[in-house]
């Protein structure tokens, strides 16, 4: 396990020092995306006017949206790839189904050519038992 590591961070114009097991470059882009937040509250003329817990409260909602979209958004790409690995493996199953067919059917043709080779032998040896038989017995003897 890593050492516990301390950091300064600037948040909303105020020093804060941070602690954690995190890096701090980790630490930094927190603190930049509470000040990202903070600057836009501070654009919308609305909360002006509002105390300090309700803009903290407000930011708190606005954190917590942030949070849950991303989870969401997270759980959906899960999903996805789980279905991107299931269609993966029925694509290797049907693969590997059609590579056995393919060896199967080569087994196969190798078998009738071998059929067709022996029944062509026999044709051409029947044949020529007919021509001697339908010819008789050729008279150069």
């Amino acid at each position: 396990m890593s050492a516990k590591k301390s950091t300064q961070v600037l948040i909303g114009g105020k020093i804060y020092t941070l602690s954690g097991y995190e890096e701090e470059d980790y630490l930094q882009r927190i603190a930049t995306y509470i000040n990202g937040k903070l600057s836009e509250f501070e654009e919308l003329e609305s909360v002006h006017n509002f105390t300090v817990d309700m803009k903290n409260t407000l930011l708190d909602i606005n954190i917590a949206d942030d949070y849950f979209k991303a989870k969401d958004l997270c759980e959906k790409y899960e999903g996805d790839l789980e279905n991107k690995d299931k269609e993966i493996y029925d694509l290797k199953h049907d693969l590997i189904s059609n590579q056995v067919r393919i060896e199967t059917l080569e087994e196969q043709i190798g078998t009738l050519e071998a059929e067709k080779k022996e029944l062509l032998t026999l044709k051409a040896r029947l044949e020529a038992s007919l021509e001697d038989a339908l010819l008789g017995p050729s008279s150069e003897d």
